[in-house]
């Protein structure tokens, strides 16, 4: 009997993965390519095409890993919406190359089931915690509002235009001033 030898790399998806952030992180999601994708990997270049499928299947297992990250961050402290404000700033800035892929469905297989799970699994946090205090008709307008101002500032951080607004400062750390600040415009 024979038994199935693993990879090389242990968990060689896995390294695919982390060697694709990395590509996204030197040139952008544009400039990837499975071939050097494989090559950095040291495998054959059909070995990405073997787990992936093809460049959006890539895309897509980065963005579904970037939900999950996202929503595991989310998860880990309090529910009110200037901390899951903060540690959605918090994840965009600590994961920019998850962050810049996930919103983009030109790159992705936008049924792709694991992919839905993830992006649902880190909605729900959001959407339960307006809910709590919001009536059943204003949640989904409030959820809209809250995701456009995190990922907003935070779009806004990850492209270095805060730079010198945050003078240094934590973008995470200064996302509920800015929170309390557009409660504060509201009419």
């Amino acid at each position: 009997m024979t038994s199935a030898r693993p990879y090389h790399h242990g968990d060689l998806r896995r390294a695919l993965l982390r060697g694709a952030v990395e590509l996204i992180a030197e040139r952008g999601p544009a400039a990837l390519s499975l071939r050097d994708l494989a090559r950095r990997a040291g495998v054959s270049h059909a070995a990405p095409a073997h787990h992936f499928g093809d460049k959006t299947g890539l895309f897509t297992a980065i963005a579904a890993e970037g939900f999950e990250l996202l929503a595991a961050r989310l998860a880990d402290g309090p529910a009110s919406l200037s901390a899951l404000g903060g540690r959605y700033v918090a994840f965009a800035t600590a994961h920019p190359c998850h962050f810049e892929v996930m919103f983009r469905a030109d790159l992705l297989h936008i049924g792709d089931p694991a992919l839905v799970e993830a992006q649902t699994r880190a909605y729900a946090l959001l959407r339960d915690a307006i809910a709590a205090s919001a009536s059943a008709e204003e949640t989904q307008t409030a959820v809209l509002a809250a995701w456009s101002l995190a990922h907003g500032f935070a779009s806004l951080a990850n492209s270095g235009n805060l730079r010198d607004v945050l003078d240094g400062a934590d973008p995470a750390a200064f996302f509920p001033a800015i929170a309390r600040a557009a409660a504060g415009l509201a009419d």
